[in-house]
């Protein structure tokens, strides 16, 4: 808890909240289950924490560690899966109903638990002080049902109504109600006014706007990397080319001087061998 001063100088003790933002998970028909209610996630778990069904009744949302339901009237839902509230549908001076579970205090005895009186501290009661002392005749042979006597305290659900609400922060989505509420620090606690909500922008359409936005910026890319791809294979190409030329041009060196005999001798017997041919043909 904490205080919060007013403008005109008084000191208002309250209780600082984180409230939401809270996700609609489900909504809830008379057709279709039997009544009609919103059920709402909040917080966030590591999805290995979570068994399938519930990571499958939670698809396409977050891993919300709530879930929680709240009975609305028939007709003013409102609401639909993947809708998000916060704080903003509170208001400075509202008077709200808070419910959570109370503190645990374990075993007890009667002085704590109910706040019996206990014995007197004098001669003749010793050891009796915070005694329960008698709880009735042994005629019924029995202890009668809601007899008051020691046992487990605490961690019971309890609502507080007609709280108000001092502040409203709705950039941290906190919310100041004055005086205390059950349960302990860092609980989980439901608050319940009158009115309609006050629907935020869904996570959702969120989350879809920025992966489309990635997906045009990476087309983008794609498309000037393509463009670049095909300027740098037609550049690859003409240098091949140009290569191709080099290596045709240098296959088609000079002749060495012992290839060019070869060439010579083989010409000259050829010459030969045509003379012989001419001179027969000029005997016959």
């Amino acid at each position: 808890m904490t205080q919060i001063f007013s403008e005109d100088g008084i000191a208002s003790p309250v209780t600082k909240i984180q409230a939401g933002p809270c996700t609609v998970v489900q909504v809830k028909s008379a057709d279709k289950d039997g009544y009609t209610a919103v059920q709402f996630g909040y917080g966030e778990k590591k999805e290995k924490n979570i068994a399938k069904p519930q990571r499958n009744h939670m698809k396409g949302l977050k891993n919300f560690r709530y879930l929680k339901e709240m009975r609305v009237k028939e007709g003013e839902v409102g609401l639909k899966r993947g809708d998000a509230i916060n704080v903003s549908s509170f208001s400075e001076g509202d008077k709200v109903q808070v419910t959570a579970n109370s503190k645990g205090k374990g075993f007890q005895g009667v002085v704590k638990r109910y706040g019996f009186h206990g014995s007197l501290a004098t001669h003749g009661h010793k050891d009796q002080l915070r005694m329960p002392g008698s709880i009735g005749a042994t005629g019924p042979a029995h202890v009668f049902k809601g007899t008051k006597m020691g046992g487990h305290m605490g961690n019971d659900q309890i609502t507080v109504k007609n709280l108000e609400v001092i502040k409203v922060d709705a950039e941290n989505n906190e919310i100041y109600i004055k005086g205390a509420v059950p349960g302990a620090r860092n609980g989980l606690v439901i608050i319940q006014g009158e009115g309609e909500f006050q629907i935020v922008e869904s996570p959702k359409s969120k989350v879809e706007s920025t992966t489309t936005s990635d997906e045009i910026t990476e087309t983008e890319k794609l498309e000037t990397t393509g463009e670049e791809k095909n300027d740098e294979i037609k550049e690859t190409e003409k240098p091949e080319i140009v290569d191709e030329e080099k290596k045709a041009a240098s296959n088609e060196r000079p002749a060495t001087s012992g290839e060019q005999a070869v060439v010579d001798n083989n010409k000259a017997k050829e010459e030969a061998k045509e003379d012989k041919a001419e001179e027969k043909k000029s005997d016959n």
